[in-house]
């Protein structure tokens, strides 16, 4: 997590090979990237970044001859720990694993969660994107700066939506936002989804007054003109969308997302490296290259145990972070 305001936030990266069976025409058998019956859980609902970022390692991950025949599955539930209970609960299963990011770290928090990622097998994180502020193509605030003078008049009539639970990125993000525009976190209505997909609906259908979410969720609903993108909260703008950053706007406030992939509990140390081996390669693959430069997706790549120690700082600092925010 990387803070940036005087606070200072979050930020690295992460993804997880996931999706439905898809030809190849390689076998993966000569990497050693073949795991039969691999089974991917996204831990929130179609449309989201864990789903897109998963869905999209998978059919890469086919294309690049790794491995086939990966399925993926949606468990959603309490901002992601239905899923970490389950995979928890899979100990010694060497044929499953789990799309996750911060958001599950934040979930942990504020669900009171039994179990925490300090219970998985960290595999891997692999990207780091910005979030983005928009709005509804008809709603009334065409800038950034319009919106902001708004949410200080009344913040509790201006409900702000995300694909996450609290203590997630898309709650974290527009909390920081709030601080650095002189609003009490605490009077910000925050409505929050369970995934950018049903963010998106609510978003479309003026239900909010504005949403926050990954980059990569809404490329296509920007292009089309269906979603109006006021700003991106990262230290740079984004290449190929015109909208300034959060300090641009006069928001001394950054804030990146990251997203990986964890397994089960209790794996051997060959089950272990074979997931590994598996992501080690998807990431230097062209397909997935390809893909992150598509999707605005930034590389963080970090493996085994050096991910694990992340993971850890990352829950430290949600803790601190969401108590200086007094939420």
């Amino acid at each position: 997590m990387r803070l940036r305001t005087p606070l200072a936030l979050l930020g690295a990266a992460l993804l997880v090979l996931v999706g439905p069976p898809l030809l190849t025409t390689g076998s993966g058998a000569d990497t050693g990237t073949q795991i039969p019956g691999l089974r991917i859980m996204v831990p929130n609902s179609p449309g989201g970044g864990y789903d897109i970022t998963a869905r999209t390692a998978a059919k890469n991950a086919e294309e690049a001859g790794l491995t086939h025949n990966i399925e993926v599955f949606n468990l959603p539930g309490a901002g992601g720990t239905v899923g970490l209970t389950r995979l928890v609960g899979e100990h010694g299963n060497g044929k499953l694993a789990m799309s996750m990011g911060l958001g599950v770290v934040g979930a942990v928090h504020t669900n009171k969660s039994p179990k925490t990622l300090a219970d998985t097998t960290p595999i891997a994180r692999l990207t780091e994107e910005q979030d983005i502020v928009v709005v509804a193509k008809d709603s009334p605030y065409r800038t950034i700066q319009q919106l902001v003078d708004a949410w200080r008049k009344n913040p509790g009539k201006l409900p702000v939506g995300g694909g996450s639970s609290p203590g997630g990125p898309d709650h974290l993000a527009p909390m920081l936002m709030a601080q650095a525009a002189g609003i009490a976190p605490k009077s910000v209505n925050y409505v929050p989804f369970d995934g950018g997909g049903e963010l998106l609906a609510s978003i479309l259908g003026n239900k909010i007054a504005f949403g926050v979410s990954g980059v990569g969720e809404y490329l296509d609903q920007i292009k089309s003109g269906e979603l109006r993108l006021l700003a991106v909260t990262g230290p740079e703008r984004v290449p190929g969308l015109d909208a300034p950053t959060l300090r641009e706007a006069g928001l001394d406030t950054d804030f990146t997302n990251w997203r990986g992939v964890v397994a089960p509990p209790g794996l051997s140390d060959a089950e272990r490296d074979k997931l590994v081996g598996l992501v080690r390669k998807l990431h230097d693959s062209e397909q997935w290259q390809d893909s992150m430069r598509k999707n605005g997706w930034d590389d963080a790549f970090l493996t085994g145990d050096e991910f694990g120690e992340f993971l850890d700082a990352q829950d430290t600092r949600v803790d601190s972070v969401l108590k200086e925010l007094g939420l």
